[in-house]
């Protein structure tokens, strides 16, 4: 925080915001401290008076540890983080009307390479080291709610959990206000290299699936994932280590490949979100993409749940006149 003035301008959220994109814990404290007023008025504007407004400006300040590297104007800080607590505040409205909740963490776009966005969106270690305080059942919610790409909205995170969306939302709200407290707690403290974990969790995926296709995933299970290692599905264990291989085969003898596209890496928790491609001449054979949940025991794979992204509706075809 050397050299950061303590006015409250537009130059100084730029010198502010610059500070935490660089990873300035301190930083982004102060960011939100400024600018809170302001994102509560707009919190209560759209929700009036309640305990959901306390809920969304929690959201909205771990949206903005995830996403502050976004900022492209420095000096409009303020009014990305006001649309990032209306953001949160529509999406909360909509799921109290059981209205599927559009996503709130907009994706990198298209011309972006995985590996840029790991450049620009890896935890910063503090932020990993608060997350892994957290109890496995608060764990996972937040972990895909905020750090992936695919499983955001909280009917998906229900389905991954396997629980409803209702305990989902539970979960999230009682995980911010602990984080809160965690991220305070962990920030002066030295930490892994989330980075270059995150990095070699990437080469992993990358490795598992060229195995896959050389006929050795065997030997990968055998190396990397425990003995007794489950294999789940919307929260149901359906095998272990031989339906994991089989199912391998199951799909490269059908033609289906995979590619990930986004991976998340924890000491006790990974992710990595899948793209299934299908072969020419059955381009229905799955679906657009399967996300591997895995749990980490001793530094091996010891729970693997795959969710698997919906299929996209068909376009309806109007009646023949």
């Amino acid at each position: 925080m050397n050299g950061i003035p303590g006015g409250a301008g537009p130059g100084e959220d730029a010198a502010l915001t610059r500070a935490a994109q660089a990873g300035d814990v301190s930083a982004l404290a102060l960011l939100l401290e400024r600018h809170r007023p302001g994102m509560r008025a707009v919190a209560l504007s759209l929700l009036g008076p309640g305990t959901d407004v306390d809920d969304v400006l929690q959201e909205a300040a771990l949206v903005a540890l995830r996403r502050i590297v976004d900022v492209r104007d420095p000096e409009a800080v303020g009014a990305w983080l006001r649309m990032v607590v209306r953001n949160s505040c529509r999406t909360l409205l909509r799921a109290s009307q059981r209205v599927e909740p559009m996503e709130d963490v907009p994706l990198p776009p298209d011309q972006v390479t995985p590996e840029q966005v790991l450049q620009s969106h890896a935890l910063r270690d503090w932020i990993w080291e608060a997350v892994e305080t957290l109890s496995p059942a608060l764990r996972l919610p937040v972990v895909l709610r905020y750090f992936s790409t695919g499983i955001t909205s909280y009917r998906e995170i229900a389905e991954a959990c396997a629980v409803p969306v209702g305990t989902v939302r539970s979960r999230l709200s009682q995980a911010r206000a602990t984080l809160a407290q965690a991220l305070t707690a962990t920030a002066a403290t030295a930490h892994e290299d989330a980075i270059r974990r995150t990095r070699a969790s990437w080469l992993e995926a990358h490795d598992t699936l060229a195995a896959a296709e050389r006929g050795e995933f065997g030997k990968v299970v055998k190396d990397r994932y425990s003995a007794d290692v489950a294999l789940l599905t919307g929260g149901e264990r359906l095998g272990g280590a031989g339906l994991l291989m089989a199912g391998m085969d199951s799909d490269l003898s059908a033609g289906v490949r995979q590619r990930p596209v986004h991976v998340v890496a924890g000491r006790s928790l990974v992710v990595w979100e899948m793209e299934l491609i299908n072969p020419a001449d059955d381009p229905d054979h799955c679906p657009p993409g399967v996300a591997w949940i895995m749990t980490l025991d001793g530094g091996r794979f010891d729970r693997v749940s795959l969710h698997h992204a919906s299929r996209p509706q068909a376009e309806s075809v109007p009646p023949a006149a």
